[in-house]
């Protein structure tokens, strides 16, 4: 049997990692600034990670939702504290694509209504509901198109407004930060007017936070930012280091019915040890504001970078969500940086590189970067 051959991939095997870096099996190390699509919140092997998860396997690994797990109940708890959600309820699953298919069903049962909107260009996972509301049809498969999925432009008030006043709507699906896209910024204001216009037509305001929160942008959730309060969040990447994991946020207005939801992998003892180990340490290494600091420090430098540079057409942001629009091509310049400069980083279409590093960066590998990538454009 060979693998499903829909990836490329480098000819590179990291077969460890530590902190911030991968090595591979001859030693070689390289930075990693992409943290495996956002996921690598923590650090690579992080030692209380390590350990909670050794020590949760030699207890016990798993056994269904057929049962009580008070390491839910406390992650639940830890939770919603540091994320400020305290009085939501939390359904926890095994991807963001789950969370995003949960997190429209909700919207659904509680509004008795069929209709979601989203945006251009969003990216919400690859399964059925949710790359119906993904904006790609290169990952759509013809039984995914419905007619119970609209999109707007992003940022198009009007737009929203005239098709939520239909009514037909159960819930407006929107990134914190739309990733995929090539870290394309939501305003805030945009944001806050959204949540005006849904509590005006009783349709859900759905946040997902898969790749944008977590810590990533300086605060827990990107949508922060902006004030707002969805009525339902997801979440995912981050949120257990690498363990597969996702998360939907509820709010107290959505009623829990017994059935209704339900899976046999999520929250899971393992995938909760794990999640529980990457709130420690986010809290005792104060990552969410290392993030916000590192995340400026970047913006900074690569803004004034941009401002010498003709090469540099833009570069978008927030904390270490970071995008930089180049004129040439992106993945020819990520290729040099993995292969020249032992950096790995990631892509969003033809032109940005993508920077997702783990929460911990230090200035100094914010430095590697900057020199490495002012070195290759200038070639």
């Amino acid at each position: 049997m060979t693998l499903f051959d829909v990836y490329s991939l480098y000819d590179i095997e990291p077969v460890r990692g530590e902190g911030s870096y991968v090595f591979t099996a001859d030693g070689t190390r390289y930075l990693d600034l992409y943290g495996g699509h956002a996921v690598i919140s923590i650090g690579h092997a992080h030692p209380k990670y390590v350990k909670a998860v050794s020590d949760q396997v030699g207890r016990l690994g798993f056994y269904s939702n057929s049962v009580k797990n008070s390491l839910q109940v406390k992650l639940a708890d830890r939770l919603g504290r540091l994320s400020g959600y305290a009085s939501y309820s939390l359904f926890l699953c095994n991807s963001g694509a789950e969370a995003n298919e949960n997190a429209m069903k909700l919207a659904s049962f509680a509004t008795g209504r069929t209709k979601i909107l989203a945006f251009d260009r969003a990216f919400h996972g690859r399964t059925s509901g949710a790359v119906a509301v993904t904006d790609n049809p290169k990952i759509q498969a013809p039984f995914n198109a419905t007619p119970n999925v609209e999109f707007v432009p992003l940022g198009d008030l009007a737009a929203v407004k005239e098709r939520l006043a239909t009514r037909e709507f159960a819930g407006v699906i929107i990134e914190g930060i739309q990733g995929v896209a090539g870290i394309r910024m939501v305003a805030d204001d945009f944001l806050r007017q959204l949540r005006t216009v849904c509590d005006n037509t009783g349709t859900l305001l759905i946040l997902d936070e898969i790749q944008s929160g977590y810590g990533r942008t300086g605060n827990f959730f990107a949508h922060q930012h902006a004030g707002v309060r969805p009525d339902i969040v997801t979440c995912a990447k981050g949120i257990a280091n690498g363990f597969p994991m996702g998360a939907v946020l509820i709010s107290p207005s959505i009623e829990a019915k017994k059935g209704m939801l339900g899976t046999t992998f999520g929250g899971n003892h393992l995938a909760c040890a794990a999640a529980l180990a990457v709130l420690d340490v986010m809290e005792e290494e104060h990552l969410v504001e290392n993030a916000a600091e590192v995340g400026q420090y970047l913006l900074d430098k690569l803004g004034a970078m941009a401002r010498e540079c003709d090469e540099i057409i833009e570069v978008r942001g927030r904390g270490l969500m970071i995008g930089i629009e180049i004129k040439g091509n992106a993945g020819a310049l990520r290729k040099r940086l993995l292969f020249e400069e032992k950096i790995f980083t990631g892509g969003a279409g033809e032109h940005t590189v993508r920077l997702l590093p783990a929460l911990g960066i230090t200035r100094e590998h914010a430095d590697a970067f900057l020199t490495a990538f002012r070195k290759l454009l200038n070639s």
